[in-house]
């Protein structure tokens, strides 16, 4: 092909066949015939100081650099339709904006000129403000327009909403040695850096677990529905998610609804099973509430609101290790040593049902042991809060070698599953899976089960399950 040939083609218009062109008429008089835009600037959010405070911990920790925290962009789903932007967590957490956040934009901290080197930073948000409308991207852009998705910020307005500095996403020049979070050692400090909570965001995960829990209500009175369904699970699906949308941003991650053997999958999450009276359906769903921050709740519940006897036998024993796990969480222990209490019940209640090949002992030993695990394979908990696996490039020894604090905010979700074809356990065993999770508050007391409203025990679960019923 010539290099004319080339010019040609690049400087043709691009053509989009399904859309037709806007007609002189519409052109002269888009721009024209609107009410003044006036604004209002807002007071600063709540949670605005206390991302100023994180800000000062990260500008602390790397004196002298210049760092670019960014909050990410649009992810396509399918041709010309993209995902919900959700930001990069660190993005949010360290600037306060949430489920309202723009894509593409870009937090820096640019070093403060003059001595001494570690005097701090100037932080500033960069982000692409909303156009004139006297602009093509006003009623012509599907995907940043105003036209199209609704009034966009200003820099004004966000600069007063988060109390940081604020300029057009075209000021912003990248250099050559930013930090940035494909750094290792900031990704690592901004992930340290959420391990303790503070007020605002402990009070965010109440929130996030009570939203939770009713829409666990909701699933309660929808099980009827569900079991009626060809794919009841999707029902149960159905239900949390519009408590997740009603009262949330959204879920925190995909819901898992899973039912009879599909329980023994711990990432469950086709949902497209019957829901069959008879069976226990396994809910793993948490709701993200606007500011980002998720709850992470489990119940195993009877679909005929009744247990076997040895449904409740399985179930009594993931509640058995549920508590160990609970009561051996303090401030000053080990976060593994959670883990280890939990895991010490499933070893010792499997080794008296006969179904290790080892004892409890064998099976708990460090390097030779683990037999255990195959009915268990996932750990006991993890930090949660802006991510539902938070702090999740914390070093080791800062996570699960490290110690429990007042203000950490983490799961305890034991579990036993035996799966389907699952030739090691008796039959009446095969194809049941139980999980329960809780979401934990340490304080300097002890901790507090911030989801122990949500019906726990065997009979509660029962007893909730009849009210739901009677309703």
């Amino acid at each position: 092909m010539s290099t004319a040939e080339n010019e040609t083609i690049e400087e043709a218009p691009v053509i989009v066949n399904r859309k037709q062109p806007f007609p002189r008429g519409f052109l002269d008089t888009i721009s024209t015939g609107w009410a003044e835009r006036t604004e209002s600037l807002p007071a600063a959010r709540e949670q605005a100081a206390f991302a100023a405070a994180r800000r000062a911990k990260v500008s602390e920790a790397f004196p002298g650099r210049r760092l670019v925290i960014e909050a990410g962009s649009l992810k396509q789903r399918s041709n010309d339709t993209d995902y919900p932007f959700r930001a990069h967590s660190a993005f949010a957490h360290l600037t306060g904006w949430a489920a309202d956040a723009e894509p593409d934009s870009v937090l820096v901290f640019e070093p403060q000129a003059g001595e001494p080197a570690d005097a701090g930073h100037d932080v500033t948000l960069y982000f692409r403000e909303r156009a004139d409308r006297t602009t093509t991207e006003f009623y012509a852009d599907a995907t940043v327009g105003e036209f199209w998705i609704g009034p966009r910020p200003s820099l004004a307005g966000v600069a007063a909403d988060l109390a940081v500095a604020t300029d057009h996403l075209a000021a912003f020049e990248p250099g050559e040695d930013d930090l940035t979070l494909a750094d290792s050692d900031l990704e690592r400090l901004v992930s340290e850096l959420r391990l303790v909570k503070d007020e605002y965001e402990i009070a965010e995960m109440r929130r996030a677990v009570e939203i939770t829990g009713r829409g666990f209500d909701d699933i309660i009175l929808a099980l009827p529905d569900a079991a009626e369904h060809a794919r009841g699970e999707r029902v149960v699906e159905g239900v949390f998610h519009r408590r997740a949308r009603e009262d949330g941003n959204g879920e925190g991650y995909d819901t898992i609804s899973a039912s009879g053997p599909h329980a023994c999958y711990l990432h469950w999450t086709r949902n497209d099973g019957a829901v069959v009276p008879g069976d226990l359906i396994l809910v793993d769903a948490g709701v993200e509430a606007d500011s980002l921050y998720t709850a992470d709740i489990t119940r195993t519940l009877p679909v005929n609101g009744t247990f076997s006897d040895v449904q409740r036998r399985v179930y009594d024993t993931v509640l058995e290790a549920a508590d160990a796990a609970f009561a051996a969480a303090r401030p000053g222990v080990k976060f593994r040593e959670v883990h280890e209490a939990a895991m010490a019940v499933i070893a010792k209640r499997t080794a008296e049902w006969g179904v290790l090949p080892v004892s409890a002992d064998e099976a708990l030993d460090a390097d030779a042991g683990g037999q255990h695990r195959r009915y268990m394979v996932h750990g006991t908990s993890h930090h949660l809060g802006i991510d539902v696996h938070d702090c999740a490039q914390a070093r080791r020894e800062m996570y699960y070698d490290g110690i429990l604090e007042e203000g950490m905010v983490f799961t305890i979700e034991p579990g036993l599953y035996f799966q389907i074809d699952d030739l090691t356990v008796p039959q009446e065993l095969r194809g049941i899976g139980v999980r329960i999770e809780d979401d934990i508050l340490m304080t300097a007391e002890g901790p507090v089960n911030l989801s122990a409203d949500i019906p726990r025990t065997a009979d509660d679960v029962e007893a909730w399950i009849a009210r739901g019923r009677t309703a």
